[in-house]
């Protein structure tokens, strides 16, 4: 099909964004409301069979309904000279595939950030009904400000109109990346979409994909039976807790795993605040094997001061801090099990001369006071019942 110009008497191509085995999709002038949109134009043999053209109808209408800030939004959907086509939200930037072919692996502080988005915009997905069906790095547009967008739901399916027991003749999603129910035919679930996720976090901190084949057979069966090697393998620095995580997430059976990608988005995010709270200069030993250390966060390091000798350094406190003068501080080394420093108590002494001055004037204003009512009462008394003579 060559490049169109004009869709539905609205939508003005601009310019060919990237071709792919279902569809081209443009970049496009929307001249009803005057604004850029993405347009994804099937290819002419999806396009021609009527029982698709139903399938994509109700899938379409099904992601429009989604609004979410990690999700592509989808304006509009239609058939043109008898191409269907979807209208997107225009995203500027580049899908995660490109950036990982060009960069490689992802460090667990950059990972992170972006995984949890994604578990977002799909778990997002999964309360509504949803599943993806075709996560992979393709369908992740990552924008110049690192926020990500899922994209590509044309292909979800509704999860009311799936029968648990139903088994389908098409294989959705991607060979190296869907999951084993799906490499075997069975209907999709959230939990699907999460292997997936799981895949694309093992290539992201590895920089590869946890199975390889020559064949797309036998690729399949990898999926359904084979072990994924352990991530550490391929870089040490992820620590042994997520790489639990990774490996839970990528379980054989649908139960073995987090559910939705709501469930591992919470997981990643727990994570990720133990992280962010771990001393940057204090690793215990029994947090990690003494083979793996676990990142930590990038911190200044101070510059080194020349002692006299017999000088003792006193570490610099922050600005606001106070510093505890009967503690001594002392620098604890990685692997190092802090020493208990004891405290040191400096004894007061009393000073026996020493007067409560206010106790006592008190006590003699109180003492004349009382004193003083004596004779008053006295003469009161006589006043009113005289001696008798």
């Amino acid at each position: 099909m060559p490049d169109p110009t004009l869709l539905n008497q609205r939508y003005q191509i601009e310019k060919n964004l990237g071709n792919g085995g279902m569809a081209v999709v443009y970049r496009a002038h929307d001249l009803t409301l005057e604004r850029v949109v993405a347009i994804k134009v099937l290819r002419e043999d999806y396009s021609s069979d009527p029982a698709f053209r139903e399938r994509f109808r109700q899938e379409a209408t099904a992601a429009a309904n989604l609004a979410h800030p990690n999700i592509v939004t989808v304006h509009d959907f239609g058939i043109d000279q008898g191409h269907l086509f979807i209208v997107m939200e225009y995203i500027p930037g580049t899908d995660l595939n490109t950036i990982l072919q060009k960069r490689g692996r992802f460090t667990v502080d950059e990972a992170l950030p972006l995984i949890r988005q994604a578990c977002a915009g799909i778990g997002y997905a999964h309360r509504a009904g949803l599943v993806h069906c075709d996560v992979k790095p393709h369908n992740f547009l990552i924008t110049p400000d690192n926020r990500l967008k899922v994209t590509d739901f044309g292909i979800a399916r509704a999860l009311a109109s799936i029968n648990p027991q139903e088994k389908i003749n098409v294989v959705w999603g991607s060979p190296q990346y869907f999951s084993p129910e799906q490499a075997a035919g069975n209907a999709p679930s959230p939990a699907s979409d999460v292997y997936s996720l799981g895949v694309v976090m093992y290539y992201m901190l590895t920089g590869r994909l946890p199975f390889t084949a020559a064949s797309i057979p036998e690729l399949v069966e990898m999926h359904r039976s084979a072990p994924p090697p352990p991530p550490h393998q391929f870089n040490p620095a992820i620590p042994s807790t997520l790489e639990e995580i990774m490996l839970k997430v990528l379980s054989k059976e649908p139960s073995a795993r987090y559910r939705t990608a709501d469930q591992l988005g919470r997981v990643l995010m727990t994570f990720d605040d133990q992280l962010s709270s771990q001393p940057a200069n204090v690793q215990t030993a029994s947090s990690q094997p003494a083979s793996r250390p676990v990142p930590s966060r990038p911190i200044s390091q101070p510059r080194p001061e020349t002692l006299s000798p017999g000088a003792t350094r006193q570490s610099p406190l922050p600005v606001g801090a106070h510093r505890q003068a009967s503690t001594p501080t002392r620098t604890v080394q990685t692997g190092e099990k802090p020493l208990p420093v004891p405290q040191v108590v400096t004894p007061t002494k009393e000073n026996p001369l020493d007067i409560d001055w206010i106790t006592l004037i008190l006590g003699l204003v109180t003492f004349l006071a009382v004193g003083g009512l004596i004779p008053f009462c006295l003469w009161v008394y006589l006043v009113y019942n005289p001696p008798i003579r």
